[in-house]
């Protein structure tokens, strides 16, 4: 494909917390592809100075715009907040234009004018006492993409990616919602994307049990054996090098993980620990299954961090780097 690609798009995330220096943070660095962010400029500027960053704020009126700015500064769409709360004071009173900002960054990837999607962290609680429907960011884009989509969450960090198969509910709930059916489509979703957004031509799935010792033969829980390893034999008849299922807690040294391309884990904490453990700064959250690219640090908005300057951008950095690289395949 022959031309310019349209720069990416980066949400504000909760304006109390940490996005506006993140972003400033990752321009300073060089090492960023060339974004325009949703923001208020006014308040952008003012948390530059408040954070002791030298990074400058264009203010651009379209995406189409942000490359020629983009070595001066930031380039900022404006986006208006109704509240200019302080660091660390999120308010409810902003809901409508975070979620706004979500919204209008999917339409402007859906409509060609952007790359791809990056988000900064949304405080959820904020969110959801001013009606919010969703548990998170990943839910809210599938709604936005539209066709009853699954939405997949991976989070790809330094020698490791990772998927859950359930993501935010209780841990009570996740035996309920096991079932081959989900294994199988997540599975599927994930295998697509290491061929298509990671260039992966023969993927490899590693595949967890659910319970200790991966259900010990049933002694340990027959969710194993009763629905993961169906769901595994299915994948593997269709041609797939998929493993498993396996003990979660052999699954993460650096010999296993020489074994595979990524992991799906059965719950949330069983799949983010290992991550962040390997790579706590720099892992990123990537939403899989979508007409679009999605990514996001893996981390919150850091609000007891906000105004100082001193959150760092390593997971923003990555996360624009990973969703310029997706986007650049997605188009070829």
């Amino acid at each position: 494909m022959t031309g310019a690609l349209p720069p990416l798009v980066l949400t504000p995330g909760e304006p109390a917390g940490v996005g506006a220096e993140i972003t400033l943070a990752a321009w300073l660095t060089g090492a960023v592809p060339a974004f325009c962010l949703l923001d208020d400029p006014d308040r952008v500027r003012r948390r530059a100075a408040r954070s002791g960053l030298t990074a400058g704020c264009v203010t651009i009126s379209h995406p189409a715009e942000a490359a020629a700015a983009f070595p001066h500064g930031v380039p900022v769409l404006p986006t208006e907040f109704a509240v200019d709360c302080a660091p660390g004071q999120p308010d409810p009173a902003n809901a409508a234009s975070v979620t706004g900002a979500i919204e209008d960054a999917v339409a402007a990837v859906r409509g060609g004018t952007a790359l791809a999607v990056v988000t900064n962290p949304i405080q959820k609680h904020t969110l959801a006492t001013a009606g919010f429907a969703h548990p998170g960011h990943t839910e809210f884009l599938a709604e936005l993409a539209g066709g009853n989509r699954h939405p997949v969450m991976m989070l790809a960090g330094n020698g490791l990616r990772v998927v859950p198969a359930t993501i935010h509910v209780p841990l009570a709930r996740v035996p309920e919602l096991i079932s081959r059916s989900l294994v199988v489509k997540t599975a599927r979703i994930v295998l697509e994307a290491l061929r298509t957004d990671f260039g992966i031509d023969e993927p490899r799935l590693a595949v967890s049990g659910l319970n200790p010792h991966a259900g010990e033969g049933g002694v340990l829980g027959e969710e194993d054996s009763r629905v993961i390893g169906p769901a595994v034999a299915v994948l593997r008849a269709e041609g797939e090098q998929v493993s498993g299922p396996l003990p979660a807690d052999s699954m993460f040294h650096a010999e296993a993980r020489a074994g595979y391309d990524a992991a799906l884990c059965m719950f949330h904490d069983q799949a983010l620990i290992p991550v962040k453990t390997l790579d706590f700064w720099g892992a990123v959250n990537i939403t899989l299954g979508l007409p679009f690219v999605r990514t996001s640090p893996d981390h919150g908005t850091a609000l007891d961090l906000a105004g100082t300057g001193r959150a760092r951008p390593d997971s923003l950095v990555r996360a624009l780097q990973l969703a310029a690289a997706m986007g650049r395949r997605r188009r070829v």
